[in-house]
Order: C-alpha cells, then sequence, then structure tokens
C-alpha cells in the first residue's frame, strides 16, 4: 500500500458500474457554460482502460457524423454525473485499437450473451 492510498481513497467513487472494454457505455458529463451547468451525455464503445487505483481511466470512442471521435474520462473524476453500461461486449482484447480503422458493420463489437439465455 503506498502512503498515498489513505488520501486517495477518501475521494474515490462507489457507485461506478463494473466497466470493461467492447461495453457500450453511456457518460453523463457535467458541462458548465458561462454561469450554467447542464447535463451532456457521450455514448460510445469503451476502447481502452489504463491506470489503476484513483489514477484509472477510460477511453470512449463514439462515431458524430461520419466522424470518429474518442474521449477519456477519469473513473472518479467529479465532472461525470453518471456512467451506465448498455449493452456488454463480448471482446478478447485489452485495447480496441484496430476499431480506428474501420467503418460502418464492422466497427461493431458482438454483444456478451448470458449463459441463462442458451
Amino acid at each position: 500500500m503506498k502512503t498515498t492510498d489513505l488520501v486517495d481513497n477518501q475521494h474515490k467513487r462507489t457507485d461506478l458500474p463494473q466497466v470493461r472494454p467492447g461495453d457500450e457505455v453511456k457518460v453523463h458529463v457535467r458541462v458548465v457554460e458561462g454561469g450554467k451547468e447542464r447535463v451532456q451525455i457521450f455514448q460510445g464503445n469503451v476502447v481502452a482502460i489504463t491506470g489503476s487505483g484513483i489514477a484509472e481511466s477510460y477511453t470512449v470512442r463514439k462515431l458524430s457524423y461520419g466522424v470518429g471521435v474518442e474521449r477519456t474520462f477519469p473513473f472518479h473524476s467529479p465532472s461525470v454525473a453518471k456512467l451506465e453500461v448498455v449493452r456488454r461486449g463480448d471482446v478478447r482484447r485489452a485495447k480496441l485499437n484496430y476499431l480506428r480503422d474501420r467503418k460502418g458493420k464492422s466497427a461493431r463489437v458482438r454483444e456478451k450473451r448470458d449463459e441463462q439465455q442458451q
């Protein structure tokens, strides 16, 4: 255990769901414009998870008007209001960088099936 873990554990969030690469998520981000604050949703696939502890973050990729947009969010950031898992992805690797070269149907990630449905 590091000496900074005592301070870091106070700021860790416990309300977040378990997220893995390949999952499709909705990230509710707090945006401050002028003096007003609103919540904006960023929905896409988790392509990577990096770091550990309080410094852990995840990268979400989506297509916006035919252009790929990637955004990295810290797990324990107060600017993320809520994190929802829309569907679980079935992938074999931790970093999904190959999705950057793909468009259309080939850029889709298979959905993980429950064992109960089979």
